[in-house]
């Protein structure tokens, strides 16, 4: 049942080609496996990455080798986030920005803005290798918080997801992040990273419950965006 499940999250997370689709439920009721997928995900970017010397083409090449495994998925609710945050007028305007199909200025600005800032957090980041794993790891656990503790304001999957969870899976999701420790960087930045992944998908979630009422599955795609930018730059600045 558990490998089932680790299969639905990563046809949920990632456009691998793992066979026959999983039930969703199966990932569902264990969102806590969310930093699995970071290992996944990070580590093809890694690969990909790895055997170009030049830091910028490099830096560019992994996060393209991040969007193209997510399909990108979780950017597209950054986009959806850029476009709600930055829509006049009240709640129910803001949530009609956030939820519909178009693209306007606040999506391209806020999208634009974070893929520059991890392409030269990227860029900076020796090895890069590591950098990727553990940035990613730590933006599917902000996923996971933000899945337990964001309060929807609609139906939809985040509802569904948020309905079978329970607070003690950040809990598992923390414990899965452990294996980071083992990384070759120091454990300054190891902690710069851990303080990221927690403190700004919840600052994330107060911006969204002030803006929309609440959260939903947009919201969570771009805490995962968000954070492994802000984690990548933490670490190299620390």
């Amino acid at each position: 049942m558990c490998v089932k499940s680790i299969i639905a999250l990563l046809q949920f997370c990632t456009v691998l080609p793992l066979g026959k689709p999983q039930a969703f439920l199966l990932f569902a009721k264990r969102t806590w496996l969310y930093p699995l997928a970071g290992y996944v995900t990070g580590g093809f970017a890694a690969l990909v990455s790895f055997w170009i010397t030049d830091p910028a083409i490099a830096a560019a090449v992994a996060i393209a080798a991040l969007l193209l495994i997510t399909g990108c998925n979780h950017f597209d609710g950054l986009l959806d986030l850029g476009d709600g945050l930055m829509a006049h007028g009240g709640k129910e305007k803001r949530i009609c920005a956030l939820t519909d199909r178009q693209i306007g200025t606040g999506a391209f600005a806020l999208a634009v803005s974070i893929v520059l800032i991890t392409w030269a957090g990227l860029q900076a980041a020796y090895p890069i290798i590591w950098v990727l794993i553990l940035s990613e790891v730590c933006a599917k656990f902000s996923m996971a918080l933000l899945t337990v503790s964001g309060k929807p304001f609609r139906q939809g999957i985040h509802a569904y997801l948020h309905e079978q969870s329970h607070p003690g899976f950040v809990l598992y999701a923390a414990i899965l992040c452990l294996p980071l420790v083992l990384l070759p960087l120091s454990p300054l930045k190891l902690a710069a990273a851990a303080v990221s992944m927690v403190v700004v998908p919840l600052i994330l979630r107060s911006v969204a419950t002030r803006a929309f009422g609440g959260v939903n599955g947009d919201v969570v795609g771009a805490s995962n965006e968000i954070t492994r930018a802000l984690v990548i730059i933490a670490v190299v600045l620390i």
